[in-house]
């Protein structure tokens, strides 16, 4: 019996411990979001994050998620209203639309880790997920407007807060 965290959500599944992850997603769970492009861990179409961190499900073992938190792009937000996934809808990035939803995960661990990333940075970042339709450079934009965006918010976030601080530090 494997225990993990999907999707915010404790579960148990009885399933083979070297069952890729991929396959408990999609077959046991039925989260058909992360898709199998390669099965060798090269295409990055089933990306998903395994304690917030970009991994390619289809090479990764149940058993190395046993007891940690699995997130999939059915999992970033319960109305499509992540940063990443509204700035891919901004950006038109979609064609075929099969390597999005690793595309988007991958991006957000970038995001994650790297807030405001160089191009560079994402070029590197992104080097690992193939999208057979060569939407690259809206790809990039994709992830440079999300990353404008999460600074706006924590701007937006700071001046909400700092009046606060200030008022408080002014009454000590």
């Amino acid at each position: 019996m494997i225990e993990l965290t999907v999707n915010n959500r404790k579960l148990q599944l009885d399933v083979a411990e070297q069952m890729p992850l991929l396959w408990a997603l999609r077959d046991h769970l039925g989260l058909t979001g992360t898709k199998f492009g390669c099965g060798a861990g090269l295409c990055g179409a089933c990306t998903v994050h395994l304690d917030g961190k970009a991994i390619r499900s289809c090479v990764t073992p149940i058993s190395s998620a046993q007891g940690k938190k699995v997130t999939t792009i059915e999992g970033l937000s319960a109305v499509s209203d992540h940063p990443v996934q509204l700035a891919w809808i901004a950006e038109d990035v979609p064609q075929c639309g099969y390597c999005q939803s690793g595309q988007i995960m991958q991006a957000v661990a970038l995001l994650a880790e790297t807030p405001q990333p160089s191009e560079q940075q994402i070029e590197q970042a992104m080097a690992g997920n193939l999208c057979r339709c060569g939407t690259y450079n809206r790809i990039k934009s994709a992830i440079q407007r999300a990353a404008k965006s999460n600074e706006s918010m924590a701007v937006a976030a700071a001046d909400a807060v700092l009046p606060d601080i200030a008022q408080t530090e002014a009454q000590s």
